[in-house]
């Protein structure tokens, strides 16, 4: 596979990162073909943010203005002081994963791979494979547990270090105040004291039992303790007259057991046994071996005990480490290491320990250290000794020769260097290391790809397109993307234009590629490649953002603002809110662009307005001049009314406000938080739990912020120990929700019901309020209909809207539907359509009440209103299906799966395929199933059906 293009003559000069680049191409491609010129990025923020003063922004059009503290009313346009939104500085950024062309394809055939992995390394390598390839998809429960499969199926220290600090990376605990690197949550899956352990795999041993970090510590107490006694003891040495050897170290002299000594290597034994002179003098003279008196001393103790004594000085034993190293003595040198690794919790300490593991080829010490410095990222990248230990050519040749550098620890870094947005030259050279670990294909293409981004984002258009052409001639299509933008951004926009035709020409088409080759048209053919996208995939936020804008530039501006709705209703971003604000302040709308502002910071606080020149809550404070004041008790008003309407980018911003009076109140970030993670905001949402967290005042209200932490990444038994706990300090409400949701989301048996549902009633009991209460009371009622105990949840569901708590009109339609009320369970609905507005799954529920005509209209209404819900595709499949239209029932999930790759759709797509007797197509499907939840019970049973259907045909 290969795109050609033209050689143009142009300004080249060879430089060592280019000169590297090259080398490490040639090792794994053919020749690549590069030149042109290099441009300056368009799409570049400015280095420098112009600053504005709130009266040069706000200064009055009228030459005899008032210049009193009361600000003048002004125009619209000077509140626009970067005037319109410019198309050229809103193109899509360049994807930075893997992005297959058949993504289900490719799940489909790692599943297979991983259920016939023949070794736990092989698997643990499957595992990561499995991450890269849904960083594409960018669900975080997905993307966590293909990391700890991996940790589970890690067998050497160095994976298992690896990945123990890249899962409390995704956590970012670093972000929780008094929380150290070090700690352990109680898990093996992220122990750092299990993750030193060098044990083979055992399925019968999980690693997510509880560890034994407590019970641990208090015996090392106890034994440190023991150890001290007998101090005086530990160097009387007895033996025979001819057991007895003396070491002289300068004027001292040692004692020691000459068989014990021996015992510690074979070259100690040859020396004191062999033919060597010293073999047969009772004093041998040890003066220049470089070990000290002290040091010496405790080799002999060990010699004798098998223990490095606790009394011994940390660099007493790095002086035993020395000489073991020297004379190979394996198990004192072993427990060095064991001695010393704990020792290590600082980032300094690490620096410096790690030398001496390297200068003694201390893999565990070695670990120990490298342990420390993962476990404090991302902040420790921001060490110069830090990032250039792991981006030094030096230093990996040093981690290699303790078996410590791999692919998995680069591209661990690297991941966070993306995250963080690192582009410093040592971050290249990071990239660079990445590269040089790689083995297999994916990682090799992954790598060079990568590198291409970031070398793109610095501008180095023309070492960036060598790195995608690397990466597409492996195989990876989407770096055409690459290939194409630099060479655009080297002004070559036919050849790139050229390059996506050629892609488009010779695969199925992809979303992506329409939107690509827009960039690079004019007029309606731009138009058109942007309408295609969109129909191939609504997801991409391009096309919205640059119809949206092309109107402002025509005058449409409530066009635009329409344009960009229907991207902001089911996928909210910063970029498009700020240009839903830029349009609102065209409209002179100050209180919507308020809050679309507002909005926004609640996703990202740094984030810089019109096109990176203006910081956001700076330009909050402009506009406030032009709106209305809200007192926090006007605000909680406004929060209840916006929450009634589920306008949750209203009550965000709202809470936003709320916080810039308050910035200390705990429950506000909490609430803060509640409302991004319904907007699938879910890293912002986690951020703002943090904070909460940060910012309790108590105990007891800490204990619930950390539980809903763990709840939210997974652990399910550690969260609801949290609340237990905090229940004790304090009854609240927060604390019985906290274990009600906990326990609610496991299969509940009547008993089980029965303990949830009085939770719920006891956290009703608390002081809360309404906001709260409402959703309590939606729960409980949702647990009473599962019961089967219909009148009390309708009670329930009543109480929750006499609180404005209007979700709970979904609750009491399911319940009008089990008495066989259909009509008032349609008409609930509408109400709840009438006061939510634009509410996908309101018009998608209220299908469910009415006949087949209506349904399919309010089924293509949710379809229109959010896309990414995956209901109405599988309804009007299924619909199709009845109607022996089996390619059309296909083909209408197949289109979503392109876009949203869900199980229930590829569950649903292979068993059409079984009924067709298509075997090879649902076993595909199957297995994407699978390797998205290799525990659903269903797609296990249709896999094994069809498995045992195809060995007959």
């Amino acid at each position: 596979m290969s795109i050609s293009t033209a050689t143009h003559d142009g300004c080249s000069s060879s430089s060592p990162r280019s000169a590297k680049i090259a080398n490490l191409i040639r090792q794994f491609t053919n020749t690549m073909k590069s030149g042109g010129l290099k441009f300056k990025d368009r799409c570049k923020k400015p280095t420098q943010v112009h600053a504005l003063t709130i009266n040069s922004i706000l200064s009055s059009s009228s030459s005899n203005s008032d210049e009193s503290t009361t600000l003048p009313f002004v125009n619209a346009k000077s509140l626009l002081p970067y005037g319109l939104p410019d198309t050229h500085l809103i193109e899509p950024p360049l994807d930075p994963h893997l992005n297959p062309l058949d993504f289900i394809n490719s799940i489909s055939d790692l599943y297979k791979r991983i259920i016939h992995s023949s070794s736990e390394s092989e698997s643990c390598g499957l595992y990561l494979e499995q991450y890269a390839l849904f960083c594409a998809v960018g669900d975080p429960k997905l993307l966590r547990r293909s990391l700890q499969s991996a940790r589970e199926h890690a067998v050497d220290i160095h994976s298992k270090v690896v990945l123990s600090a890249w899962l409390r990376y995704e956590r970012r605990e670093d972000e929780l105040v008094g929380i150290s690197a070090m700690d352990c949550i109680g898990k093996v899956l992220e122990c750092p004291k299990s993750a030193l352990i060098d044990i083979a795999y055992d399925p019968s041993h999980s690693v997510f039992d509880r560890c034994q970090c407590v019970s641990e510590n208090a015996s090392e107490n106890l034994n440190v303790t023991g150890s001290r006694t007998s101090l005086n003891n530990e160097f009387l040495v007895h033996g025979n007259d001819d057991e007895i050897v003396w070491f002289c170290i300068g004027n001292e002299v040692i004692t020691c057991l000459r068989p014990k000594i021996a015992s510690l290597s074979s070259p100690l034994n040859t020396l004191l046994y062999g033919n060597f002179i010293e073999s047969a003098k009772e004093t041998i003279d040890f003066s220049r071996t470089g070990i000290s008196k002290e040091a010496m001393r405790g080799v002999e103790v060990f010699s004798r005990t098998k223990q490095m004594e606790n009394f011994f000085s940390p660099s007493i034993v790095l002086e035993i480490l020395s000489f073991s190293q020297k004379f190979c003595c394996e198990e004192m040198k072993s427990a060095c290491e064991v001695y010393l690794s704990p020792l290590i919790s600082t980032i300094e300490d690490a620096l410096i320990f790690i030398e001496y593991g390297f200068e003694n080829m201390a893999s565990l010490l070695v670990a120990s250290c490298l342990q420390v410095l993962l476990r404090e990222l991302p902040s420790s990248l921001n060490n110069p000794k830090v990032l250039t230990l792991f981006s030094s050519s030096e230093s990996m040749e040093k981690l290699a020769s303790v078996n410590h550098s791999s692919f998995l620890l680069y591209y661990f870094l690297t991941q966070v260097a993306m995250e963080e947005k690192m582009t410093s030259v040592n971050t290249v050279t990071l990239f660079e290391r990445l590269i040089e670990s790689a083995t297999d294909t994916w990682q090799k293409t992954l790598a060079y790809h990568q590198l291409g981004v970031l070398l793109f984002e610095r501008e180095e258009y023309k070492h960036s397109q060598t790195c995608f052409e690397a990466a597409f001639e492996m195989g990876h299509v989407y770096s055409a993307t690459g290939i194409a933008r630099t060479m655009y951004k080297q002004g070559k926009t036919y050849l790139a234009r050229e390059v996506i035709n050629k892609i488009l020409s010779e695969n199925k088409p992809n979303g992506w590629m329409y939107q690509e080759r827009s960039l690079y048209t004019l007029g309606s053919k731009k138009i058109q490649d942007l309408e295609e996208a969109t129909k191939l995939d609504p997801t991409l936020s391009y096309p919205y953002k640059y119809r949206s804008v092309s109107m402002v530039g025509e005058n449409q501006i409530n066009e635009a603002v329409e344009e960009i709705n229907k991207i902001i209703r089911f996928k909210i971003s910063p970029d498009c809110l700020e240009l839903r604000a830029w349009f609102h302040l065209c409209l002179e709308d100050y209180q919507a662009a308020v809050r679309d502002i507002c909005a926004l910071l609640s996703l990202d606080p740094n984030y810089m307005m019109f096109h990176g020149k203006m910081r956001g809550d700076y330009l909050v404070e402009v506009l406030n001049q032009k709106v209305q004041q809200w007192t926090p008790a006007d605000c909680w008003v406004e929060l209840y009314d916006r929450w009634s309407c589920i306008d949750d980018i209203g009550s965000l911003a709202i809470i936003h406000q709320m916080l810039v009076h308050d910035p200390g109140k705990s429950l506000l970030r909490f609430r803060q938080s509640l409302l991004l993670l319904r907007l699938n905001c879910q890293k912002a949402a986690m951020r703002s739990l943090r904070l909460a967290r940060n910012l309790a005042n108590t105990k007891h209200e800490r204990l619930v912020y950390e539980g809903w932490i763990l709840y939210d990444t997974g652990y399910r038994e550690e969260a609801l120990s949290k609340a237990e706990e905090s229940i004790l300090i304090q009854r609240s409400f927060e604390a019985y929700f906290l274990k009600a949701y906990t326990l609610a989301d496991a299969s509940l048996d009547s008993d089980s019901s029965s303990f949830v549902i009085q939770l719920l009633i006891d956290a009703l009991k608390c002081p809360s309020d309404g906001l709260r209460k409402g959703q309590a009371l939606n729960n409980l009622g949702s647990i009473y209909v599962d019961c089967g105990k219909h009148d009390l949840a309708a009670d329930c569901y009543i109480n929750a809207l006499d609180i404005k708590h209007t979700r709970a009109h979904q609750g009491l339609a399911r319940v009008y539907s089990l008495k066989d009320e259909r009509k008032a369970a349609y008409d609930e609905m509408t109400k709840l359509i009438e006061k939510a507005g634009n509410s996908a799954s309101a018009y998608e529920k209220r299908s469910e009440y009415c006949d087949r005509d209506n349904a399919t209209s309010d089924l293509s209404m949710a379809t229109q209103l959010d896309p990414l819900r995956t209901y109405p595709y599988r309804y009007r499949a299924a619909v199709l299906m009845d109607e022996q239209k089996e390619s059309e029932a296909v083909e209408e999930l197949t289109k979503a799966i392109a876009f949203k790759p869900e199980l229930q759709m590829l569950h649903l797509r292979a068993a059409f395929y079984e009924s067709m007797s298509e075997y090879e197509l649902a076993l595909r499907d199957c297995e994407a199933g699978l390797c998205l939840d290799p525990t659903h019970k269903d797609t296990l049973e249709l896999y094994h059906r069809t498995q045992k259907a195809a060995e007959y045909t």
